[in-house]
């Protein structure tokens, strides 16, 4: 899929910046480290695997926490060119919440959402494209869902507009058709249509560790909640979805041993 654009950097806002680090470390075994490159730019951490920087964790800026942003994971998928990209997905019926922008040292990015609302960002960034590392390396992101209103629609905007190529599907009963598909080498997910007790569309991304349930015991015993699962899923995986001690979900991911 050489022209395909996967995700690749993962950003959590949050209420409590100092808590979030120590909730994140204890839980999937990151590495924090300080982001002190882009001056003027507000307080970021950046949360490190074994390998290589995964994501970042920063406070809800200001104006979004007046707007009511709650605490929340967001994926940048990657672009060669933002403004073009931005104005791409506007055409196709996206929105845009944040028109591209520059940040002093990283890159250039813009926040959107695609057609049913699910909020996503672009990033063009400053830096050499780096190789993709195997989706099952321990920390990084070893799956990505998304909880939307339409997923035949949802896949067509994503193919359409990134080069996602179709998976396979799988009848859930009353849960639905499960929609999987490929984003890159090493980069893949599912979409599903959401259920009710999901109020908006929504990405859910799972991060992986060695044992599921050693890191579900992680996540009660540092404050965070268990949703759903431990459950065992066709790939011959064990999944469990959480939430943090500041309300923003997310989910981890295991072998079967």
């Amino acid at each position: 899929m050489p022209n395909s654009q996967p995700f690749f950097w993962y950003e959590l806002m949050t209420t409590d910046l100092d808590a979030a680090e120590a909730f994140y470390t204890a839980v999937v075994g990151w590495r924090a480290e300080p982001f002190d490159k882009a001056p003027g730019m507000p307080r970021y951490i950046v949360m490190n695997s074994s390998v290589r920087g995964v994501g970042g964790l920063m406070t809800i800026p200001e104006d979004a926490a007046k707007m009511g942003m709650p605490p929340a994971w967001l994926g940048y998928i990657y672009t060669k060119e933002v403004d073009a990209s931005t104005k791409a997905l506007e055409q196709a019926g996206g929105s845009v919440h944040r028109a591209p922008d520059d940040i002093p040292g990283v890159g250039r990015f813009a926040v959107v959402a695609d057609p049913q609302g699910a909020t996503f960002m672009f990033l063009q960034p400053n830096q050499p494209e780096q190789p993709p590392v195997p989706a099952t390396t321990p920390g990084h992101v070893g799956w990505h869902e998304l909880y939307t209103s339409d997923w035949k629609a949802a896949f067509d905007f994503y193919s359409s507009q990134f080069g996602w190529e179709s998976a396979g599907e799988f009848d859930m009963g009353e849960m639905g058709i499960y929609k999987t598909f490929g984003a890159g080498p090493e980069s893949g997910g599912g979409m599903m249509n959401k259920p009710p007790q999901i109020p908006v569309p929504v990405w859910l991304f799972y991060f992986n560790v060695d044992a599921i349930d050693a890191a579900a015991k992680r996540v009660t015993d540092n404050g965070g909640k268990i949703l759903m699962g431990p459950m065992e899923v066709p790939s011959a995986q064990w999944v469990v979805q959480c939430q943090d001690p500041q309300g923003a979900h997310f989910a981890l991911l295991a072998p079967v041993r």
